[in-house]
Protein backbone atom coordinates (compact mmCIF):
# COMPACT_ATOMS: atom_id res chain seq x y z
CA UNK A 1 0.00 0.00 0.00
CA UNK A 2 2.84 2.35 0.80
CA UNK A 3 4.48 1.87 -2.59
CA UNK A 4 1.22 2.56 -4.38
CA UNK A 5 0.69 5.78 -2.43
CA UNK A 6 4.26 6.84 -3.08
CA UNK A 7 3.88 6.25 -6.81
CA UNK A 8 0.72 8.32 -6.87
CA UNK A 9 2.45 11.11 -5.04
CA UNK A 10 5.33 11.12 -7.51
CA UNK A 11 2.89 11.23 -10.42
CA UNK A 12 1.09 14.22 -8.93
CA UNK A 13 4.35 16.04 -8.37
CA UNK A 14 5.51 15.52 -11.96
CA UNK A 15 2.17 16.70 -13.29
CA UNK A 16 2.31 19.82 -11.14
CA UNK A 17 5.77 20.69 -12.46
CA UNK A 18 5.00 20.15 -16.15
CA UNK A 19 4.99 23.36 -18.25
CA UNK A 20 1.61 24.89 -19.05
CA UNK A 21 0.54 24.77 -22.73
CA UNK A 22 -0.61 28.07 -24.31
CA UNK A 23 -3.51 27.92 -26.77
CA UNK A 24 -3.65 30.84 -29.21
CA UNK A 25 -6.94 32.04 -30.65
CA UNK A 26 -6.75 33.20 -34.29
CA UNK A 27 -7.63 36.88 -34.84
CA UNK A 28 -9.08 38.46 -37.99
CA UNK A 29 -6.65 40.45 -40.16
CA UNK A 30 -7.58 44.05 -41.01
CA UNK A 31 -9.49 44.29 -44.29
CA UNK A 32 -9.05 47.06 -46.88
CA UNK A 33 -11.30 48.06 -49.71
CA UNK A 34 -9.89 46.52 -52.84
CA UNK A 35 -10.51 49.74 -54.81
CA UNK A 36 -8.57 52.06 -52.46
CA UNK A 37 -6.28 54.49 -54.26
CA UNK A 38 -3.88 57.05 -52.87
CA UNK A 39 -5.17 60.54 -53.79
CA UNK A 40 -3.22 62.38 -56.47
CA UNK A 41 -0.95 65.15 -55.14
CA UNK A 42 -2.38 68.63 -55.57
CA UNK A 43 -1.11 72.07 -56.51
CA UNK A 44 -2.47 75.61 -56.73
CA UNK A 45 -3.60 76.95 -60.11
CA UNK A 46 -1.25 79.93 -60.59
CA UNK A 47 -3.84 82.35 -62.01
CA UNK A 48 -6.92 81.25 -60.03
CA UNK A 49 -5.63 79.90 -56.73
CA UNK A 50 -7.90 76.86 -56.99
CA UNK A 51 -6.68 73.38 -56.05
CA UNK A 52 -5.79 71.17 -59.03
CA UNK A 53 -4.00 67.89 -59.65
CA UNK A 54 -0.22 68.23 -59.89
CA UNK A 55 0.82 68.43 -63.54
CA UNK A 56 -2.65 69.16 -64.89
CA UNK A 57 -1.77 72.77 -65.78
CA UNK A 58 1.73 72.27 -67.13
CA UNK A 59 1.09 74.37 -70.21
CA UNK A 60 1.26 77.99 -71.32
CA UNK A 61 -1.33 80.64 -70.61
CA UNK A 62 -3.05 82.34 -73.53
CA UNK A 63 -3.59 86.08 -73.31
CA UNK A 64 -5.61 87.86 -75.97
CA UNK A 65 -6.52 91.44 -76.84
CA UNK A 66 -10.31 91.15 -76.76
CA UNK A 67 -12.64 93.64 -78.44
CA UNK A 68 -15.24 95.34 -76.22
CA UNK A 69 -17.00 97.37 -78.87
CA UNK A 70 -20.80 96.85 -78.76
CA UNK A 71 -20.58 95.18 -82.19
CA UNK A 72 -18.17 92.60 -80.73
CA UNK A 73 -20.49 91.51 -77.95
CA UNK A 74 -21.16 88.92 -76.78
CA UNK A 75 -17.52 87.89 -76.86
CA UNK A 76 -16.50 84.25 -77.04
CA UNK A 77 -14.72 82.52 -74.17
CA UNK A 78 -14.74 85.25 -71.49
CA UNK A 79 -16.64 82.97 -69.10
CA UNK A 80 -13.60 80.64 -69.08
CA UNK A 81 -10.97 83.25 -68.20
CA UNK A 82 -8.71 83.23 -65.15
CA UNK A 83 -7.97 86.97 -65.41
CA UNK A 84 -9.41 89.90 -67.36
CA UNK A 85 -7.85 93.39 -67.40
CA UNK A 86 -10.10 96.20 -68.69
CA UNK A 87 -8.20 99.18 -70.12
CA UNK A 88 -9.00 102.53 -71.72
CA UNK A 89 -8.41 102.92 -75.48
CA UNK A 90 -9.26 105.61 -78.05
CA UNK A 91 -12.61 107.37 -78.07
CA UNK A 92 -13.33 106.61 -74.41
CA UNK A 93 -13.91 102.93 -75.25
CA UNK A 94 -12.29 99.99 -73.50
CA UNK A 95 -10.72 96.69 -74.51
CA UNK A 96 -9.70 93.65 -72.52
CA UNK A 97 -6.52 91.74 -71.97
CA UNK A 98 -8.13 88.38 -71.21
CA UNK A 99 -6.07 85.46 -69.90
CA UNK A 100 -6.88 81.75 -70.04
CA UNK A 101 -4.94 78.98 -68.29
CA UNK A 102 -7.10 76.81 -66.01
CA UNK A 103 -9.81 76.33 -68.64
CA UNK A 104 -8.84 76.73 -72.30
CA UNK A 105 -11.93 77.12 -74.52
CA UNK A 106 -12.14 75.80 -78.05
CA UNK A 107 -12.59 79.33 -79.42
CA UNK A 108 -11.90 82.83 -78.11
CA UNK A 109 -12.34 86.34 -79.46
CA UNK A 110 -12.90 88.61 -81.21
CA UNK A 111 -9.28 89.76 -81.03
CA UNK A 112 -8.14 93.28 -81.91
CA UNK A 113 -4.88 95.22 -82.11
CA UNK A 114 -2.22 95.65 -79.44
CA UNK A 115 -1.83 98.83 -77.34
CA UNK A 116 1.25 100.39 -75.63
CA UNK A 117 0.41 99.19 -72.08
CA UNK A 118 -0.19 95.58 -73.08
CA UNK A 119 3.47 94.48 -72.89
CA UNK A 120 3.58 95.58 -69.24
CA UNK A 121 0.36 93.72 -68.45
CA UNK A 122 1.22 90.48 -70.27
CA UNK A 123 5.00 90.14 -69.75
CA UNK A 124 4.77 88.62 -66.22
CA UNK A 125 2.71 85.75 -67.65
CA UNK A 126 5.05 84.61 -70.39
CA UNK A 127 3.00 82.21 -72.50
CA UNK A 128 1.21 83.27 -75.68
CA UNK A 129 -0.49 86.53 -76.67
CA UNK A 130 -3.08 86.73 -79.48
CA UNK A 131 -3.90 89.93 -81.35
CA UNK A 132 -4.76 91.19 -84.82
CA UNK A 133 -1.80 93.53 -85.34
CA UNK A 134 -1.51 97.21 -84.48
CA UNK A 135 0.80 100.17 -84.97
CA UNK A 136 4.24 98.80 -85.76
CA UNK A 137 5.85 100.58 -82.80
CA UNK A 138 3.45 98.80 -80.42
CA UNK A 139 3.89 95.45 -82.16
CA UNK A 140 7.67 95.89 -81.80
CA UNK A 141 7.24 96.51 -78.05
CA UNK A 142 5.17 93.36 -77.68
CA UNK A 143 7.62 91.27 -79.69
CA UNK A 144 10.46 92.29 -77.35
CA UNK A 145 8.74 90.64 -74.37
CA UNK A 146 9.21 87.02 -73.17
CA UNK A 147 5.84 86.15 -74.74
CA UNK A 148 5.08 84.26 -77.97
CA UNK A 149 3.29 86.66 -80.31
CA UNK A 150 0.48 85.00 -82.28
CA UNK A 151 -0.68 87.66 -84.76
CA UNK A 152 -3.53 87.42 -87.23
CA UNK A 153 -2.36 87.34 -90.84
CA UNK A 154 1.02 85.75 -90.12
CA UNK A 155 2.06 82.36 -91.52
CA UNK A 156 2.23 80.72 -88.09
CA UNK A 157 -1.43 81.57 -87.32
CA UNK A 158 -2.95 80.64 -90.69
CA UNK A 159 -4.55 77.50 -89.23
CA UNK A 160 -5.61 78.96 -85.86
CA UNK A 161 -6.99 82.46 -86.62
CA UNK A 162 -10.04 83.00 -88.81
CA UNK A 163 -12.86 85.45 -89.49
CA UNK A 164 -16.30 84.29 -88.40
CA UNK A 165 -19.25 85.13 -90.66
CA UNK A 166 -21.44 85.74 -87.60
CA UNK A 167 -19.91 89.18 -86.91
CA UNK A 168 -18.90 92.10 -89.12
CA UNK A 169 -15.25 93.08 -89.63
CA UNK A 170 -13.18 94.24 -87.81
CA UNK A 171 -15.00 92.61 -84.89
CA UNK A 172 -14.85 89.05 -86.17
CA UNK A 173 -11.34 87.54 -85.77
CA UNK A 174 -11.53 84.39 -83.65
CA UNK A 175 -8.79 82.04 -82.39
CA UNK A 176 -8.82 78.24 -82.17
CA UNK A 177 -7.31 78.37 -78.70
CA UNK A 178 -6.76 74.67 -78.04
CA UNK A 179 -5.16 74.15 -81.43
CA UNK A 180 -2.89 77.15 -80.85
CA UNK A 181 -1.84 75.83 -77.44
CA UNK A 182 -1.07 72.40 -78.91
CA UNK A 183 1.32 74.03 -81.39
CA UNK A 184 3.34 75.51 -78.51
CA UNK A 185 3.43 72.68 -75.99
CA UNK A 186 7.00 73.50 -74.93
CA UNK A 187 6.10 76.93 -73.49
CA UNK A 188 5.94 76.65 -69.67
CA UNK A 189 3.09 77.52 -67.35
CA UNK A 190 2.83 81.07 -65.96
CA UNK A 191 4.10 82.12 -62.56
CA UNK A 192 1.56 82.91 -59.86
CA UNK A 193 0.38 86.51 -60.23
CA UNK A 194 -1.51 87.18 -56.97
CA UNK A 195 -1.65 85.77 -53.45
CA UNK A 196 -4.71 83.59 -52.81
CA UNK A 197 -6.68 82.22 -49.90
CA UNK A 198 -8.06 78.68 -50.04
CA UNK A 199 -11.66 79.85 -50.24
CA UNK A 200 -13.86 82.95 -50.28
CA UNK A 201 -14.46 83.31 -46.49
CA UNK A 202 -10.71 83.33 -45.75
CA UNK A 203 -9.87 85.96 -48.38
CA UNK A 204 -8.61 89.31 -47.12
CA UNK A 205 -11.63 91.30 -48.31
CA UNK A 206 -14.19 88.84 -46.94
CA UNK A 207 -12.48 88.80 -43.53
CA UNK A 208 -11.49 92.44 -43.11
CA UNK A 209 -13.45 94.39 -45.70
CA UNK A 210 -16.57 96.57 -45.70
CA UNK A 211 -19.80 94.92 -46.95
CA UNK A 212 -20.40 95.88 -50.57
CA UNK A 213 -23.56 95.41 -52.62
CA UNK A 214 -22.53 97.19 -55.85
CA UNK A 215 -19.32 98.48 -57.42
CA UNK A 216 -19.90 101.30 -59.92
CA UNK A 217 -17.09 102.46 -62.22
CA UNK A 218 -16.60 104.81 -65.15
CA UNK A 219 -13.66 104.83 -67.57
CA UNK A 220 -15.08 107.78 -69.49
CA UNK A 221 -18.35 109.53 -70.14
CA UNK A 222 -19.32 106.77 -72.55
CA UNK A 223 -17.96 103.69 -70.79
CA UNK A 224 -19.54 102.83 -67.47
CA UNK A 225 -20.32 99.59 -65.70
CA UNK A 226 -21.00 97.86 -62.42
CA UNK A 227 -20.54 94.68 -60.42
CA UNK A 228 -23.39 93.49 -58.17
CA UNK A 229 -22.84 91.01 -55.36
CA UNK A 230 -24.98 87.85 -55.61
CA UNK A 231 -24.84 86.15 -52.22
CA UNK A 232 -26.70 83.05 -53.42
CA UNK A 233 -24.14 82.40 -56.16
CA UNK A 234 -21.17 83.76 -54.21
CA UNK A 235 -19.98 85.93 -57.12
CA UNK A 236 -20.17 89.47 -58.49
CA UNK A 237 -22.41 89.89 -61.56
CA UNK A 238 -21.13 92.12 -64.35
CA UNK A 239 -23.11 94.84 -66.13
CA UNK A 240 -22.04 97.51 -68.59
CA UNK A 241 -23.91 100.12 -70.52
CA UNK A 242 -27.63 99.72 -69.95
CA UNK A 243 -27.80 96.11 -68.80
CA UNK A 244 -26.19 92.79 -67.86
CA UNK A 245 -22.96 91.88 -69.64
CA UNK A 246 -23.60 88.47 -71.21
CA UNK A 247 -21.40 85.67 -72.48
CA UNK A 248 -22.00 83.86 -75.77
CA UNK A 249 -24.44 81.42 -74.12
CA UNK A 250 -26.61 84.25 -72.76
CA UNK A 251 -25.45 83.94 -69.13
CA UNK A 252 -24.27 87.00 -67.21
CA UNK A 253 -20.51 87.25 -66.76
CA UNK A 254 -19.29 86.81 -63.17
CA UNK A 255 -16.17 87.27 -61.05
CA UNK A 256 -15.04 85.84 -57.73
CA UNK A 257 -12.75 88.85 -57.26
CA UNK A 258 -13.07 92.39 -58.59
CA UNK A 259 -9.83 94.40 -58.31
CA UNK A 260 -9.96 98.13 -59.07
CA UNK A 261 -6.66 99.92 -59.70
CA UNK A 262 -6.60 103.71 -60.05
CA UNK A 263 -4.10 104.46 -62.80
CA UNK A 264 -2.74 107.45 -64.66
CA UNK A 265 -3.24 107.49 -68.41
CA UNK A 266 -0.87 109.36 -70.72
CA UNK A 267 -1.12 110.22 -74.40
CA UNK A 268 1.15 108.27 -76.78
CA UNK A 269 0.75 110.17 -80.06
CA UNK A 270 -3.02 110.09 -79.82
CA UNK A 271 -3.24 106.64 -78.18
CA UNK A 272 -4.13 106.38 -74.47
CA UNK A 273 -1.34 104.68 -72.53
CA UNK A 274 -2.15 103.31 -69.08
CA UNK A 275 0.92 103.61 -66.85
CA UNK A 276 1.46 100.19 -65.29
CA UNK A 277 4.94 100.70 -63.82
CA UNK A 278 4.55 102.45 -60.47
CA UNK A 279 1.98 102.34 -57.69
CA UNK A 280 -1.40 103.68 -56.71
CA UNK A 281 -4.67 103.26 -54.91
CA UNK A 282 -6.59 99.99 -55.15
CA UNK A 283 -9.70 98.24 -53.88
CA UNK A 284 -10.15 94.47 -53.71
CA UNK A 285 -13.65 92.98 -53.49
CA UNK A 286 -14.30 89.33 -52.59
CA UNK A 287 -17.12 87.57 -50.78
CA UNK A 288 -19.41 90.61 -50.85
CA UNK A 289 -16.92 92.92 -49.11
CA UNK A 290 -14.22 95.39 -50.15
CA UNK A 291 -10.85 96.29 -48.67
CA UNK A 292 -8.86 99.41 -49.50
CA UNK A 293 -5.33 98.63 -50.69
CA UNK A 294 -2.26 99.85 -52.58
CA UNK A 295 -0.96 98.37 -55.83
CA UNK A 296 2.63 98.39 -57.04
CA UNK A 297 4.52 97.05 -60.04
CA UNK A 298 8.27 97.56 -60.27
CA UNK A 299 9.03 96.52 -63.85
CA UNK A 300 7.43 95.13 -66.99
CA UNK A 301 8.04 91.53 -65.92
CA UNK A 302 6.98 92.00 -62.28
CA UNK A 303 3.46 90.97 -61.27
CA UNK A 304 1.14 93.47 -59.60
CA UNK A 305 1.49 93.45 -55.80
CA UNK A 306 -1.46 94.29 -53.54
CA UNK A 307 -1.00 95.23 -49.88
CA UNK A 308 -3.40 96.54 -47.24
CA UNK A 309 -2.94 99.67 -45.13
CA UNK A 310 -0.61 97.74 -42.79
CA UNK A 311 1.59 96.58 -45.64
CA UNK A 312 0.27 93.02 -45.45
CA UNK A 313 -0.23 91.14 -48.72
CA UNK A 314 -3.87 91.02 -49.82
CA UNK A 315 -5.11 87.52 -50.58
CA UNK A 316 -7.73 87.08 -53.28
CA UNK A 317 -10.34 84.36 -52.99
CA UNK A 318 -9.69 81.24 -55.05
CA UNK A 319 -11.47 81.84 -58.36
CA UNK A 320 -11.45 84.11 -61.41
CA UNK A 321 -10.65 87.82 -61.22
CA UNK A 322 -11.43 90.95 -63.22
CA UNK A 323 -9.00 93.85 -62.87
CA UNK A 324 -10.47 97.27 -63.68
CA UNK A 325 -7.73 99.75 -64.67
CA UNK A 326 -9.81 102.84 -63.93
CA UNK A 327 -8.17 106.14 -65.02
CA UNK A 328 -7.66 108.85 -62.43
CA UNK A 329 -10.02 110.97 -64.56
CA UNK A 330 -12.67 108.26 -64.22
CA UNK A 331 -14.54 107.23 -61.10
CA UNK A 332 -15.30 104.32 -58.79
CA UNK A 333 -17.89 104.01 -56.01
CA UNK A 334 -18.81 101.23 -53.60
CA UNK A 335 -22.42 100.93 -52.49
CA UNK A 336 -23.20 99.37 -49.10
CA UNK A 337 -26.05 96.84 -48.73
CA UNK A 338 -29.42 98.42 -47.98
Amino acid sequence: MLSVALAACVALTVAACAPEKTVSTPTASPSYTSGYRTPDPTAIAPLRGTTVTVGSLNHASIAAKIDNHPDARPQIGLEHTDLVYQELVEGGLTRYVAVWHSDIPELLGPVRSIRPMDPDIISPLGGIVCYSGGQQRFVDLMRKTPVYNAIHGQADTASTFFRTPTKAAPHNVLVKARDLLAQHASIPAPAQQFAFSLDVPSSTAAKDGVPTAVINYAFSGGTKGSWTWDAAKGVFLRSQGSGPDLDSSGAQLTATNVVVLRVTVGDDKGVPRTNMIGSGEAWVSSGGATIHATWAKGSATDPIRLVDRNGVTVRLAAGNSWIELVPSAGSVAFVAPA
